[in-house]
């Protein structure tokens, strides 16, 4: 500890400003609890439904019926808890603020303390590389603040005595005490980490729209179940009965989708990684594939944030390479200048005096040991400076001034940083010790430029090619962010933040629309221009590096952030990009398009098997003929439906979302469920009338066979129903099977006699799965056991004679109502000629479908 002479508060007075709340206490988030989550994802009204009927089935000793039954719910509130608490967990560790000790001064000591333990009134010592802890002023002493992550503004910042130091800002240079006026939550960085807390995660428009089909069905279900468990309590069944049909009704909800969409999304994010991008947020996934505007941040993003040597621009006869060789190795500190020079030839020297960089005074300057001048000269003294101050100390002839000016402001036009190197016999500083320039002879310009990230040109023309938008967003000056633009490959018009804000409220949107580079933009002004295109109907990523950054990656649809970018906002972006490549983007977004067309197409064969199912019992309970299902059985759609969708939606190709896709799905969804439904509705009245009548007459030799498969005696009153029951359910079974299986060859067809809904494809994959899947479902029709597993008869004549019959009969009749759009033409829908001949073209496994 050290003793100063101003005293600070006592002890006593800040234990007391800390009781009353007064402390620099880091932000608590507003996230939702453990327990809230856990109601709202598990506990959910679905899932509830779901655990009720397993709990009876188990009590009834139908531990089968029970695992299909409930099985997939449990996964899928089990994935939706661990996402949520992990996302919450990722807001509440946010922080802006390190953790290291702070000097303040108690009781006219300096002592070392938390920034959590400062308060309101405290004095602290802030000197070069401490961060700002608490907004307040300087009273004593100068600083240079670099707020480039606070604001974006890129050059440090000199704060004198009166000037406010803002919390989350690093001490560039200098030193001195600072008042802590706001603390904790009411600091600058208290409430950029509370905003960057809130929960802002969009639902993108797949999850909308699998939401609203999933509502729907749950909307149908629980009617038609009202209907049908009514009428089996009237009838008097078992409550074995009604719990297996309650459990049936219930598997009609399409909740695999949002497993699917959960596995999809992380099969996505795991490719995007290898691209070289972590996905933080899973639907970011689909959120990328959809952007249509970029908007960029210039320092850290676009650009590496180090300068690089453009030209030297020699005007007198010196060797000025070796000059700013030796003047870049000889300094005492480094800045992005002198390393942007190091490479230059030159010697290190130990300097007779030395002047550092301040941009207050926007030069610097050696002066160099008599042995180390040019050729030995009196001119020991180089100074490297702006061209604003140092044309004002030149002694140089009129012709050589205005060369130096002319030349300067042709490069700054340009977007480079321009310096002049000078020279001078006089010293650095005046009678008085503080830093003066002496009368300077120009040697040369210096022209830096910032470096551009390798493969940006290459990645914004690709994204332009697309017709994504690409705009500029950055605290600095316009005309050097355009500059830099342009050298980026983009043209447009340019705006400064001051002017947006002036612009009447009903022309922003128009405005920020119609320009391409954003220049002197504050921090907040960065997210009414993302809230703005998004007002304009644009899908919009913001790419930042810095905590200004942080509001506008939660606004946009998808937030990208640095690896090499501030903690915060590493932790609120939905993408980061790890190697610090903005060439990573274009992948990401085409995997993205991958993983959202093969979810589409996956929805045509999940939607069909519910249409088909739901129209199925529906008919099968008004003929009164029992009914048609068990869990087991709508188990088997495990193999016929669940996994194709998995292989369709990793094998899909890249394709632009489809907006119409609910159109889609009804086009293709309704004629298939109700023709399918149809045709099995036939199979399942046909069996269970010649089961009935087999058994009815009483010489059928098979009734010991039925007598195994039902376990009842020939003489029980139901006898004859639960045969018949079950052998029509087993002809249904297999014959719904095979059509889901012919489904996956309607939607990647490959021959031309499959081509009623899309194309011939040349992807034979889908093909080999088809095949693999009636040989899988063979197998479990001729194994015992699993036969016995999912509630089937063996397959005998007249199962398999029906299920033919019928199948050749439905492909035929779908083949001709899909091509010519009878269902369409029937409701009067009928598209205008000019579309249907547009439609033939191929779009990958999740586009538009191709008509006939």
């Amino acid at each position: 500890m050290t003793t100063v002479t101003t005293a600070g508060l006592t002890a006593a007075e800040a234990a007391r400003r800390a009781r009353e709340g007064r402390a620099n206490t880091p932000v608590r988030g507003s996230s939702r609890t453990t327990a809230t989550i856990l109601r709202t994802t598990v506990f959910s009204f679905y899932n509830n439904i779901l655990f009720v009927i397993g709990i009876a089935l188990l009590a009834l000793g139908r531990y089968s019926d029970a695992l299909v039954s409930v099985g997939l719910g449990i996964i899928n509130a089990a994935l939706a808890a661990v996402q949520e608490l992990r996302a919450r967990r990722a807001l509440d560790r946010l922080q802006l603020l390190a953790r290291e000790p702070v000097t303040v001064l108690r009781d006219g000591v300096e002592t070392e303390v938390s920034p959590a333990d400062v308060v309101e009134g405290d004095l602290l010592r802030v000197r070069g590389g401490n961060q700002v802890v608490v907004d307040g002023p300087v009273v004593e002493g100068a600083v240079e603040a670099d707020e480039s992550l606070l604001t974006g503004e890129s050059d440090p910042v000199p704060k004198p005595v009166g000037a406010t130091l803002l919390s989350g800002s690093v001490i560039a240079s200098g030193e001195g005490r600072q008042r802590a006026e706001a603390v904790g939550a009411a600091s600058h960085a208290g409430r950029l980490t509370l905003a960057a807390r809130a929960d802002t995660t969009d639902v993108t428009p797949l999850q909308w729209r699998i939401d609203l089909v999933v509502r729907l069905v749950i909307l149908l279900v629980l009617l038609m179940s009202g209907a049908i468990l009514a009428q089996a309590l009237l009838d008097g069944s078992t409550v074995l009965r009604f719990v297996q049909t309650s459990a049936v009704l219930s598997g009609l909800v399409p909740y695999g989708l949002f497993f699917l969409i959960a596995v999809a999304y992380s099969v996505g994010g795991a490719r995007i990684a290898g691209q070289g991008a972590l996905v933080q947020q899973t639907n970011a996934v689909e959120a990328i594939s959809r952007v249509d505007v970029v908007c960029t941040d210039k320092t850290g993003t676009l650009t590496s944030g180090d300068l690089g040597l453009v030209e030297v621009v020699e005007i007198s006869d010196s060797p000025v390479r070796e000059l700013l060789g030796t003047l870049a190795r000889s300094g005492r500190s480094t800045n992005a200048t002198t390393a942007a020079l190091v490479d230059l030839p030159g010697r290190q020297v130990v300097p007779d005096d030395e002047v550092e960089f301040r941009s207050a005074r926007r030069w610097s300057g050696l002066e160099l040991p008599r042995a180390a001048a040019p050729e030995r000269s009196a001119r020991r003294t180089l100074v490297l400076g702006a061209p604003s101050v140092v044309l004002e100390r030149l002694a140089d002839d009129t012709v050589t001034v205005d060369l130096v000016a002319r030349e300067s402001r042709a490069r700054a036009e340009r977007g480079f940083r321009v310096l002049v190197l000078a020279s001078s016999s006089g010293p650095l500083r005046d009678g008085d010790g503080r830093p003066s320039l002496p009368r300077l002879r120009a040697e040369a310009l210096v022209v830096l430029g910032d470096e551009l990230r390798p493969g940006v040109a290459d990645t914004l023309a690709g994204l332009a090619a697309e017709g994504v938008a690409v705009k500029v967003i950055s605290g600095d000056d316009p005309v050097t962010v355009a500059a830099l633009a342009r050298r980026a490959g983009l043209v447009g018009a340019a705006l400064y933040g001051a002017e947006l804000a002036a612009l009447p409220a009903d022309a922003v949107d128009e405005a920020v629309d119609a320009t391409t580079v954003f220049g002197r933009i504050a921090p907040e002004q960065k997210e009414h221009i993302v809230a703005a295109l998004r007002r304009r109907g644009h899908h919009v990523a913001m790419v930042g590096d810095g905590v200004n950054d942080a509001r506008a990656l939660k606004r946009a649809h998808v937030g990208v952030a640095m690896r090499s970018g501030s903690a915060v906002t590493r932790d609120v972006a939905d993408i980061v990009l790890l190697g610090d490549s903005f060439a990573t983007l274009p992948p990401a977004r085409t995997e993205g398009r991958r993983i959202v067309a093969g979810v589409g197409s996956s929805m045509y064969l999940f939607l069909a098997r519910v249409v088909t199912q739901m129209l199925v019992i529906l008919t099968v309970t008004l003929l009164g003929l029992g009914f048609p299902y068990t869990p087991t059985q709508v188990g088997l759609t495990l193999f016929t439906v669940g996994l194709p969708t998995f292989f369709l939606t990793m094998w899909a190709r890249p394709a632009p979302p489809a907006e119409d896709l609910l159109v889609s799905l009804a086009r293709f969804v309704l004629p298939v469920g109700i023709l399918t439904a149809g045709f099995a509705t036939a199979v399942y009245a046909s069996l269970y009338r010649l089961v009935s009548d087999g058994l009815s007459g009483g010489g059928d030799p098979g009734v010991e066979m039925w007598e195994r498969y039902t376990g009842l005696a020939r003489t029980a009153p139901d006898f004859v129903t639960s045969s018949a029951t079950l052998g029509a359910q087993s002809g249904l079974s297999v014959f719904v099977s095979t059509t889901a299986i012919v489904l996956i060859l309607l939607l990647e067809p490959p021959h031309r006699i499959f081509t009623a809904w899309r194309p011939v494809s040349d992807d034979r994959r889908p093909t080999w799965l088809a095949l693999a899947l009636f040989v899988a479902f063979a197998v479990v029709l001729v194994v015992p056991a699993t036969r016995s597993y999912f509630g089937l008869t063996a397959p005998d004549p007249p199962v398999l004679y029906a299920g033919g019959i019928a199948l050749v009969g439905w492909f035929v009749v779908l083949t001709v109502a899909l091509r010519y759009r009878l269902l369409e033409r029937a409701i009067g829908l009928t598209p205008p000629s000019g579309e249907r001949a547009g439609t033939r073209t191929h779009h990958g496994s999740g586009g538009a479908p191709a008509a006939g």
